[in-house]
Order: structure tokens, then C-alpha cells, then sequence
């Protein structure tokens, strides 16, 4: 099944297939027409193109280059990670009742770490707020997520019987119509859709931050609580930064306490899609050109928000993926993986990078970019030996290093 999965996509890819060298520049895929990428509703994706290349060149380069880590990983064994759109009714049933099976286990954090932590999932969450500093705008940024959300994935499957892998949400299937996408349209086999008419005080939500905003998104129609499968899932951790005026604020708010945002707060699930968001940058045309990136510079940047961020009206994929959802704990940067949705859109982040990295996988699959603080340009700069820790959410230490490839390290999957 795996097997046939990735031979799927050949015919889009072979002829392109041999490895870039390492002289050569990032292609333009604009004199690739003749290919036949892969349609879903009528739309095709230039970003799939690239995907579906990178599938084989990467095959190839661990088949010729990396002997010993083809050994362990290859066609035959290799998972396949899927758009959710392609899941099944029972797939996806499946999915979101391992999710909400996180919520009903106990947590493995100590309340002396997260006062507020009252389940397995918020495990997760409170790893990502205590890590926020050092994860963000980082060199390990990329690769730290990589491995939050591979982490995630084992312990749905290995603590809530989940028998199927962690999905992406393509963003620029759905950026002109989140909410009609499979994952957000509320529906029973979703993640729930948009929040009720909710937070009639908001007016925009700003970029960096609602007092000195460089971009401002429209308040959309939503901003209250989610119906659907996640109606009842519990927010209990933070706000820290939203740009949310209607979360309730932590109890523990002091940033020289090592529990800031952790005290218990609990509330539901809120979000406010926006189109206006999704359309402008998570669109195919965004995604191609950060896939066109000559350096991991470029593409460090270009994600996360240009140089210097958010000027010139851009807000790059990462930025704009977390606002398409909004909300609240969505528009919190360190609280948001409150909202499960969190994991789709990283998958796709990392589904995005695993693309660029393997258009040109010799002189790609280890490049990095960024220091060990955020926003700090005077901090060390991230190295390969780094080390990652995922605290109590899971317990296994690996390196930057580990974790440049889907098919080294700990990991063994690839994307369609």
C-alpha cells in the first residue's frame, strides 16, 4: 500500500527525477507543463509538481547516497503522510477520536511544571509554550516542529490506538475557501469549523501585535466557541500573546515565572477563519515562490515573514496558516497547538520544507539557518549537534541533525 502510494506519483516526477547537483540553482518548474500533477476538485497545484519531485528525488539520493539509512527506511517500509481531503469517512472518524482520547488521559507533566495541565494533550502544549524563546525564528525552527508533530503522531497511535498517520492541510487547495475544506467545514468528519458570531469588541486583529500592527486581518464572522467534533474540547492552557480581546487572561501572567501561561484556565475552543488571510498567503502562487527559494536564508525568512518580518504587507505561510484559523488558543504563537488544528498546518509547514529540501536533497537536507534565540541575531547560531528536547510530552532527546530528514533519524515517512 505504501509502495504503490509513492510509485503514484512517478509519472509526474520521473522525468525530472535525477538529483539536482549541487552547483546548480533551484529550478523554475514554469517549462514543466507537459507533466500531469495530480488534481483534486479540478484544481491543480504547481506546488504539488514540486512535491511529487521531491518524492523521487529524495528516493533516489538516500538510495545512492545514504546507503545505511536506505537500509532502514526505503519503499518498502516508508509512510506515507496524506492531504486529510484524501482520508476516508472512517479514516478520519479515527483520527479525531484518537485526538480527543489525548484529552481524556492523564497528563505526564508534574503540576509543578504546568500548574494547569489537566490532560495528555496539554502535555503538547505546555512543551511548546515553556519552549517558545528557543523555537521560534531559530534554527531549529523547522526542525524542532518536524519533530513536535512526528511526536504527536506516535502518541496518538501508541497511547489512543490510532492505526493511521498524522494529515496536512494543503493550504493552497482551500486559500480561497478555507471554511468549504474538508478539515474546517464543521461538519462530522472535520476538525470543526469556524467559531460562533463571538467578540463584538474586535475589530482587527493586528500583526505583530494589535498596538503596532503592520498588517491588520479583518475581524471575520466568527471569534466565539466551535461546533462540531471539538465543541467540547478543553482549552486549558495559556493565553500568553494573542491578539484575541475576549480570552481571559492566565492566572500566572509574571514572564520571570517559569510557568507563565500555565496556570489552569479553562475555556472552549474559539476561532475566526479568514479568507482574507488564506487567499493572499497560503495561496499556490506564495507557496511556489518560497518553494524557488535559492538558500535556506531565503526560505527561513520568506516563511516566517520576510526581512524584516511583516513589512511591505507580506506575512509569510507560517503567520498566515496560524491567522487562517485564528481565535483563540489559534492566534497565540505559544499557545497554539491548543487547537488541534495546529498539527495540520505544520504537517503542511513541514511537508513545504521536506519539498524544498529535496528539489536539490545533496546540498539541502542539512542546510539551516538561524540562531538559538528568537529574534536574537547576537545569539549562538543554531548548529547540527544541537540538541532537541521535547520535555514530558515526549521523552526521547535527538539532535537538529536527526531530524533533517524524513528519512533519518528516528523518522521514516514521506508526503504525497
Amino acid at each position: 500500500m505504501r509502495t504503490s502510494a509513492l510509485l503514484w506519483l512517478a509519472p509526474a516526477a520521473l522525468a525530472s527525477a535525477i538529483p539536482i547537483t549541487e552547483e546548480s540553482p533551484a529550478l523554475s518548474f514554469d517549462k514543466r507543463q507537459n507533466f500531469s500533477p495530480s488534481v483534486f476538485g479540478g484544481k491543480i497545484l504547481q506546488a504539488d509538481v514540486y512535491a511529487g519531485i521531491a518524492a523521487i528525488n529524495q528516493q533516489i539520493y538516500q538510495a545512492t547516497q545514504q546507503p545505511a539509512q536506505f537500509k532502514k527506511c526505503n519503499p518498502l517500509n516508508i509512510v506515507v503522510r496524506k492531504e486529510w481531503a484524501t482520508f476516508s469517512s472512517s479514516e478520519k472518524k479515527n483520527y479525531i477520536s484518537a485526538v480527543q482520547c489525548m484529552s481524556k488521559l492523564p497528563p505526564k507533566t508534574p503540576k509543578s511544571e504546568c500548574p494547569g495541565c489537566r490532560n495528555r494533550y496539554d502535555d503538547f502544549v505546555a512543551t511548546h509554550i515553556k519552549q517558545t524563546f528557543v523555537i521560534h525564528n531559530t534554527g531549529n525552527f523547522l526542525a524542532w516542529h518536524r519533530y513536535f508533530t512526528w511526536a504527536y503522531e506516535q502518541v496518538l497511535r501508541d497511547e489512543c490506538g490510532y492505526k493511521g498517520y498524522q494529515p496536512y492541510y494543503n493550504w493552497p487547495r482551500w486559500a480561497d475557501n478555507p471554511m468549504g475544506s474538508p478539515a474546517l467545514d464543521g461538519s462530522a468528519t472535520s476538525m470543526s469549523g469556524n467559531g460562533a458570531p463571538g467578540c463584538s469588541n474586535q475589530t482587527f486583529y493586528g500583526i505583530p501585535t494589535n498596538e503596532a500592527p503592520l498588517i491588520k486581518i479583518p475581524k471575520g464572522t466568527g471569534g466565539g466557541c466551535v461546533s462540531g467534533p471539538f465543541k467540547d474540547w478543553p482549552v486549558n492552557l495559556g493565553p500568553v500573546f494573542t491578539d484575541s480581546l475576549c480570552t481571559p487572561p492566565n492566572p500566572i501572567t509574571d514572564f520571570m515565572d517559569p510557568n507563565m501561561g500555565l496556570g489552569h484556565n479553562p475555556r472552549c475552543l474559539k476561532r475566526d477563519i479568514s479568507a482574507w488571510t488564506s487567499s493572499q498567503w497560503t495561496n499556490d502562487e506564495m507557496v511556489v515562490k518560497l518553494l524557488n527559494s535559492a538558500d535556506i536564508k531565503t526560505f527561513w525568512y520568506d516563511m516566517q515573514g520576510g526581512n524584516p518580518a511583516f513589512e511591505n504587507n507580506f506575512m509569510g505561510v507560517h503567520t498566515a496558516g496560524h491567522f487562517t484559523v485564528g481565535g483563540d488558543p489559534g492566534s497565540d504563537f505559544f499557545t497554539s497547538p491548543g487547537d488541534p488544528w495546529f498539527f495540520f498546518h505544520h504537517g503542511q509547514i513541514d511537508r513545504v520544507w521536506w519539498t524544498w529540501q529535496n528539489i536539490n536533497p545533496s546540498s539541502r537536507t542539512k542546510a539551516i539557518y538561524g540562531t538559538t534565540i528568537i529574534a536574537d541575531p547576537t545569539a549562538p547560531e543554531a548548529k547540527l549537534t544541537d540538541t532537541m528536547t521535547l520535555g514530558h510530552a515526549y521523552p526521547i532527546d535527538i539532535t537538529i541533525g536527526d531530524a533533517m530528514s524524513t528519512m533519518g533519524g528516528p523518522f521514516c515517512y514521506t508526503y504525497i
